[in-house]
């Protein structure tokens, strides 16, 4: 999960550099007295969502390559497992999700999820994940400050989303799938790439 890590570290940098800063020997030492402290960054809803999405599609989208195209129809067997899905059902089922999930930001999409019901090749599957991908930035791209927060229509009152929060669902549907792809892959003695140990990590 180096990325993340990355992701991680990052935010915490921010998050930390107006209370504290470092000496050179390491130590942590006050701001000096009346020194301004330093302003928080600001991001745009779109880039913002954009950049959690772009972590997200990076480690499901490699998940879904790093499967051998023979071992798609895998399920486990050992263990409750009934009725789940193959891995290529996963990957599917996530392209699909991804379509079905944001149709109700309002951003057209020329995709039907119905019709990659039929997919079944490694090939056929990941290029509808990676599509399923672009139209999601589409969405994402599509937030601003004025409708980031606007209510998305066509949805049951009480579930309170918004266009971003929709986006939010998405991703968080996706990592639930990306969990258990994960399962998957270290069934069949393959470390997901984004586990994989990075040259000069952490």
């Amino acid at each position: 999960m180096q990325a993340r890590r990355s992701v991680i570290l990052a935010v915490c940098t921010v998050l930390a550099s107006p209370a504290f800063l470092f000496a050179q020997n390491g130590q942590a030492t006050a701001p000096a007295a009346g020194a301004p402290a330093a302003a928080p960054s600001s991001y745009s809803p779109a880039d913002s969502m954009g950049a959690l999405l772009s972590l997200t599609e990076m480690e499901v989208v490699s998940a879904a390559e790093a499967m051998p195209a023979d071992k798609y129809d895998f399920v486990p067997t050992t263990g409750e497992f009934k009725t789940v899905r193959t891995f290529g059902q996963q990957v599917k089922h996530l392209a699909q999700a991804n379509y079905s999930l944001l149709k109700a930001s309002g951003v057209p999409s020329a995709v039907d999820p119905k019709t990659l019901e039929g997919l079944k090749s490694k090939e056929e599957l990941v290029q509808a994940l990676k599509d399923s991908y672009t139209y999601a930035h589409t969405v994402a791209n599509s937030l601003t400050t004025d409708n980031a927060f606007s209510s998305v229509p066509n949805l049951p009152p009480n579930w309170k989303i918004t266009r971003t929060s929709d986006v939010a669902f998405m991703i968080m549907h996706t990592m639930d799938h990306y969990g258990q792809m994960c399962v998957y892959l270290r069934m069949n003695g393959i470390i997901p790439p984004a586990s994989r140990p990075q040259q000069g990590s952490m």
